[in-house]
């Protein structure tokens, strides 16, 4: 290739790229309240409802039912267990969890939707000597979200929580990071790291290698209202505890008005 061409294929590809990275204030796709684990800033529509049933490993099984009371108010319960699915005895949850969200701040071109709410659903086997889940619940949370579009919608977000599962002793605030890509008009590509910061040692038993969780999944979207979810946790090899090897789960979900 001539060098005196590469200044036109620079100014054409800035043409084209630039553009697409614009704005999007209403996303082409179903944004999702939730990416793998964490919560985005995102929110259910007013009069709406999404069910949701999560296949885990070691059998887990987890259903929940989340209700938008408005376009920017969200609530929801959740509940399960693990060795749902197998031969050994079942081991249910010690409690349902609750999820609440509030949206402060809706998105603009210039800044972010801004939600904050308290979700006290963890995920995996519940580790009774220590009073928390494999995988800490999220807990309280404050967390940003951004959409563009670049080549199809892109959303960003960033969040903090600060979970009430204690037990291990270790009561530090959290941090998170993900994006969510619309591939095409069914299917969503998600990204999610947590950082883990409040995941460490608990007495004997080890938690943890504190590299973090990097989970990332494929959503398919059928008619905007019905979605099976695949993802791979644990991407890192971060867990001791309960085995680690990435774990492959399943979501599937459908979002319905009353």
């Amino acid at each position: 290739m001539r060098r005196q061409n590469l200044p036109i294929i620079t100014l054409l590809l800035i043409s084209i790229v630039i553009p697409s990275m614009e704005y999007a204030q209403v996303p082409a796709y179903p944004q999702p309240p939730v990416l793998i684990n964490r919560p985005t800033a995102g929110s259910l529509a007013r009069g709406s409802y999404d069910t949701e049933l999560r296949m885990m490993p070691d059998g887990g099984v987890l259903g929940g039912i989340s209700i938008g009371i408005t376009d920017r108010f969200m609530l929801g319960v959740s509940y399960g267990g693990s060795q749902i699915i197998g031969e050994d005895s079942v081991r249910w949850n010690p409690q349902p969890g609750v999820r609440v969200k509030y949206r402060f701040i809706e998105e603009s071109y210039k800044l972010p939707a801004l939600s904050a709410g308290f979700n006290s659903q963890g995920y995996h086997s519940y580790i009774d000597s220590l009073n928390r889940y494999e995988i800490k619940s999220t807990g309280f949370f404050v967390v940003l979200s951004k959409n563009y579009q670049f080549l199809g919608n892109l959303g960003l977000h960033a969040g903090v929580n600060y979970s009430l599962e204690r037990g291990d002793g270790n009561s530090f605030p959290n941090i998170y990071f993900g994006i969510d890509k619309e591939i095409n008009s069914e299917l969503g590509l998600l990204v999610e790291y947590d950082a883990a910061l409040n995941d460490n040692s608990g007495g004997d038993v080890k938690i943890s290698k504190n590299r973090g969780y990097l989970n990332a999944g494929i959503r398919w979207t059928f008619a905007n209202k019905f979605h099976v979810e695949f993802d791979m946790n644990n991407l890192l090899q971060n867990k001791l505890y309960g085995g680690n090897l990435p774990s492959r789960e399943i979501k599937i979900a459908y979002v319905e008005f009353f």
